[in-house]
């Protein structure tokens, strides 16, 4: 807590010319209750609740951005309720010299391996058609408790990438990352060589990802555009992913796409899964889509291999500013589903009142063999937003299978947006 406490004050030392000339965010108070069966004559109803608020100083090019959520079960507390999480909390300078852009604090970032939070520093260098990134920091603490990691060289993360739009229509990245894990240490039981049970503490090794990325991306708007990925696996020393996915639409109201996808499971090093042979998969999926009118009509086709089976899917179905209807059937390995869905959703009233209806009926098998189940969805809720900073949200939410039976939560929220000058000299 000492090192946290030190880094608020850094930031809250900041000169005050620097903050309280512009303050905005949202905050969102939301409440979801729902009933759990311990057995099948016990059951628990919960009532939990969450307050959410993003919170940003601005003045000029620099701002303090935080982004935060409390949580808390009235009815059945958990053994950490009431819990506060810190998604984000991060000083930012934009365009220093006309160059560069700085955060530091708890941030976001994102990568072709995964995103999250880390507490760290981030810089961006961009000039003309090019841009550079780099990071470093530290893994955040479970449940994104306000702390700092006590064992930053067993939890840590850094990388970068670089980013070419020097050729029209083409932008070409190249990055890195490097993620380190710690389990934490924990007691079991244990026998010794007599067969006596002892009890022992179990330290888990560092996990680790450390991979490359290639990215290129193509656009010829309205006729033609194509991304394809690349990932490099160093601690395994082979290749982790490709990807390539495609669109031609010059043909008039027509669109066709095409996706494909090699992927390796994606296991950190170190650990204990490292040593199952899960083998790879690759994913072809094949599709059109058609607009007449105020309606689109989509299909599409997918098959994919994986090391000794396959599975196929197709989904058919209809989009337009009401609404969608979709049906989708599965085959093969993947299991067997046919699922049909449909989701409404319209504003009235310039905005002031949107109501939404959702069905589907899923019937579903995990194997040719295996006993077909059913399953029964919907849901219906309505937004208001009597002005445009305020909006309430009410939407109710029921679910019927042969493990849930005649499941029914209720979900309701408030949204309110704010936007404010302020002056503080």
């Amino acid at each position: 807590m000492k090192r946290i406490t030190i880094f608020l004050a850094l930031l809250i030392g900041i000169p005050q010319t620097i903050f309280g000339q512009v303050i905005n965010g949202r905050f969102s108070s939301s409440i979801y209750t729902f009933e759990r069966f311990d057995s099948l004559d016990a059951s628990n109803t919960h009532l939990r609740a969450y307050q959410t608020l993003n919170l940003n100083f601005n003045e000029s090019n620099y701002s303090l951005r935080s982004y935060l959520n409390m949580e808390n079960d009235f009815l059945e507390p958990g053994d950490s309720d009431p819990r506060l999480r810190f998604y984000n909390l991060f000083f930012e300078a934009r365009n220093l010299f006309k160059l560069a852009t700085i955060k530091i604090g708890r941030q976001p970032v994102f990568n072709n391996v995964g995103g999250g939070v880390f507490d760290g520093a981030q810089v961006d260098l961009k000039y003309q058609a090019y841009k550079l990134s780099a990071y470093y920091g530290g893994n955040v603490p479970a449940y994104q408790k306000l702390d700092i990691t006590d064992n930053w060289e067993d939890n840590y993360i850094y990388g970068g990438r670089f980013t070419v739009s020097a050729l029209k229509d083409l932008i070409v990245a190249l990055a890195y990352v490097n993620k380190n894990f710690k389990s934490s240490d924990y007691f079991a039981t244990r026998f010794d060589e007599n067969f006596n049970p002892i009890t022992r503490l179990i330290e888990a090794k560092s996990n680790q990802f450390s991979f490359a990325s290639g990215q290129v991306n193509y656009r010829m708007e309205n006729i033609f555009s194509a991304d394809a990925r690349y990932d490099y696996d160093f601690n395994y020393k082979k290749s982790s992913k490709m990807e390539f996915n495609t669109r031609y639409e010059q043909i008039r109201n027509l669109g066709i796409n095409f996706y494909y996808n090699y992927r390796e499971p994606r296991i950190r090093y170190n650990s204990i899964f490292s040593v199952f042979d899960f083998g790879n998969s690759q994913e072809i999926e094949a599709g059109a889509d058609y607009k007449f009118g105020i309606f689109t009509a989509i299909g599409k086709f997918g098959y994919v291999k994986y090391k000794t089976d396959n599975s196929q899917r197709f989904s058919l179905g209809v989009n337009s500013a009401f609404g969608s209807l979709i049906y989708r059937k599965s085959l093969g390995y993947a299991g067997e589903l046919d699922a049909l869905s449909f989701y409404s959703a319209h504003s009235f009233m310039e905005g002031f009142i949107t109501p939404s209806l959702g069905l589907s009926f899923t019937s579903y098998k995990l194997s040719a063999e295996d006993e077909k189940n059913g399953l029964m969805s919907l849901l219906a809720g309505v937004n208001v937003r009597p002005w445009r900073v305020l909006s309430f949200d009410v939407q109710g939410q029921y679910l019927n299978n042969k493990i849930y039976s005649n499941d029914f939560r209720l979900f309701f929220k408030i949204n309110y947006w704010f936007n404010t000058n302020l002056n503080l000299m």
